[in-house]
């Protein structure tokens, strides 16, 4: 099968729009213009071949030749003709067959457990699994990984176009772990090594930029958000005018070791780390053994912490929203109304007035979800 990148060969960082809108340079077009007709038909559905030259500003000829070699792939197939139409000669419409292949994905976000699921192309969950990690890290934890991904693999109905996983962590381009010490995972090239052990296209990145992949295409996040997923750590997925950021390092969004307080020592080797204080055992520890009210001021408290780290953050990106992905007992609630309140009081009108901060809209599956797109934008150039 054919693949494209999320950059559709335009670079990284600012310059790589998550959705192809519009024709490209002649190197590039074969892969882009195939990416632009996936696109429009995995978004807007059934279409006729006039309507997707018209939609994309590629010729009909093109446009012919494009949805011939992706029935012959199997990723398209004809509909017949649209309901209704008297006048003239039939358009018939194509789709994408997106019951005909699936996903594997999985979500390393938790502490203590892995979680997977076999989806669809549109993101629904056939198949779910999850798996105790018993303390593993490592190496020992990277044949868990496979194990665990080969049996979702195996309980795929349809042929399964690539694997999708989100990890804790500062993760290159290619997949390679750069940075993991929850996971006890250094330079460790783990798409690569799962790719080789399953014989599948393997996808791997940050769970927090996971995350925002799903909120975007899935969740009907916006153009400009910020996704903080709390987990056995603290990250943040961010996406601008339609752009996911990587940053320099492939560390953008790495708020959890941003130094917030002068007490905790962290995974990372130092003190004082936001994960300390926003992490699901820190928070869990706040509030054991606390009465209702003294849990509902904890969680207040870790709430502020996160306002103030990041209220620089949603005025210097201007952000329309910022999403919350975690236990829903622990965010959505004094915590999640602190740190917004505290947004505000520390940011302009211009920026907060019409700032929201919710919870993610896929909740526990937005990194599943996320993981899931992963593959769809390397497999197919869909977003």
């Amino acid at each position: 099968m054919a693949t494209t990148t999320e950059r559709n060969g335009t670079g990284r960082g600012l310059g790589a729009r998550l959705r192809a809108t519009s024709k490209v340079l002649p190197e590039h077009a074969r892969a882009h213009n195939r990416s632009l007709v996936l696109q429009h038909l995995f978004h807007e559905g059934p279409t006729s071949r006039a309507d997707l030259a018209r939609a994309t500003s590629l010729t009909r000829v093109t446009i012919s030749d494009l949805v011939s070699v992706l029935i012959t792939e199997g990723l398209v197939e004809e509909l017949g003709t649209r309901p209704g139409q008297r006048v003239g000669k039939p358009a018939i419409l194509v789709g994408l067959r997106t019951d005909a292949y699936q996903i594997v994905a999985v979500d390393l976000t938790e502490y203590g457990r892995m979680r997977g699921a076999v989806l669809s192309l549109t993101g629904e969950i056939m198949v779910r699994r999850q798996l105790d990690i018993d303390g593993r890290t490592g190496d020992e934890l990277v044949d868990l990984l496979t194990r665990f991904v080969r049996r979702l693999v195996a309980a795929a109905v349809h042929p399964v176009i690539g694997v999708g996983v989100g990890s804790p962590g500062i993760i290159d381009l290619d997949g390679r772990v750069v940075e993991a010490p929850n996971r006890g995972w250094y330079d460790v090239p783990l798409a690569e090594i799962l790719g080789d052990r399953m014989g599948l296209p393997v996808h791997v990145a940050n769970d927090a930029n996971t995350a925002a992949l799903g909120e975007f295409t899935y969740g009907g996040g916006s153009s400009g958000m910020l996704v903080v997923t709390v987990g056995a750590g603290v990250g943040a997925g961010i996406v601008v005018d339609g752009v996911r950021l990587h940053g320099q390092g492939d560390a953008a969004g790495e708020i959890g070791h941003v130094t917030v307080v002068d007490h905790g020592e962290c995974a990372c080797g130092r003190v004082g780390c936001l994960e300390t204080v926003l992490s699901v055992p820190a928070l869990r520890r706040a509030i054991a053994d606390k009465t209702p009210e003294d849990s509902d001021a904890a969680l207040a408290s870790a709430g502020r912490v996160l306002g103030v780290t990041l209220a620089p953050v949603v005025s210097a990106l201007n952000l329309t929203e910022v999403l919350l992905s975690g236990p829903r007992d622990l965010l959505d609630g004094p915590l999640r109304e602190a740190a917004l309140d505290t947004i505000r009081q520390r940011t302009m009108p211009a920026i907060n007035s019409g700032l929201q901060l919710r919870m993610a809209a896929l909740d526990e599956d937005v990194v599943l979800a996320g993981a899931a797109v992963l593959v769809l934008s390397a497999q197919l150039g869909v977003s």
